[in-house]
């Protein structure tokens, strides 16, 4: 497929255990992929690397939830332009609201197809050479 050898670094806060590991198998085609399931292993992925782009639940395990930890991101000098994409089956008008409100660039209620998540996370990222496969212009292909 000819992907860029580049690809954007993405952190993956995700507490459920199958769709992280469907998200990373998936989006490590397009991009390099860290996932963790609690406040506290973001954290110590946030020391340790740099991330081009956060996908966001909102409920994962530890002190914090999704949108307490956006809301720090976007507090940190650092770390306060990397855009956040909240990915979460909290589907409710208040909630999308809440997270726009915490600092989040996207809100994305699950279950969605897989390739228009793709596409809003590539929209995000300033590598825009990484090419959509042919299979997301069908909307019923693959959902997470």
């Amino acid at each position: 497929m000819g992907q860029p050898k580049d690809k954007p670094k993405l952190l993956i806060v995700e507490d459920d255990y199958e769709n992280q590991k469907f998200l990373t198998l998936f989006l490590g085609r397009y991009f390099e992929v860290d996932s963790c399931d609690s406040s506290d292993t973001f954290y110590d992925l946030l020391n340790k690397n740099k991330y081009d782009l956060l996908l966001m639940d909102i409920s994962i395990k530890g002190q914090k939830d999704g949108l307490e930890l956006t809301k720090e991101i976007r507090l940190n000098p650092t770390m306060s332009s990397v855009p956040v994409v909240c990915y979460t089956a909290h589907a409710y008008r208040e909630d999308r609201l809440n997270a726009l409100a915490a600092g989040c660039d996207e809100y994305i209620s699950k279950p969605s197809n897989i390739y228009a998540l793709l596409q809003t996370l590539l929209l995000h990222t300033k590598n825009k050479s990484v090419q959509l496969p042919h299979e997301s212009f069908n909307p019923g292909f693959a959902t997470v």
